[in-house]
């Protein structure tokens, strides 16, 4: 598994983590250095941009890591 693969894995495993029944789209390949992620729960949706170094980063970096549960939290909390 190469270093965007285990990102994106760390990734779902954090949203899950926060509300398991979030579904979440990342895209394949990130656009302008950004990814632009769905999260979908019943009707709702909302849309959040992650920078592709913090997914790359996501796995070893503990204050990536902070950031970007942050940003889930929030944007869960908003579905």
């Amino acid at each position: 598994m190469d270093e965007l693969e285990a990102g994106k894995q760390k990734f779902l495993d954090l949203v899950q983590g926060v509300d398991g029944a979030v579904q979440v789209v990342i895209p394949v390949t990130p656009s302008n250095s950004m990814f632009l992620i769905s999260l979908t729960k019943g009707p709702n949706r909302k849309f959040i941009t992650v920078p592709e170094d913090d997914i790359l980063d996501l796995p070893n970096e503990a204050g990536i890591l902070a950031k970007v549960t942050k940003t889930v939290t929030d944007a869960v909390a908003a579905l």
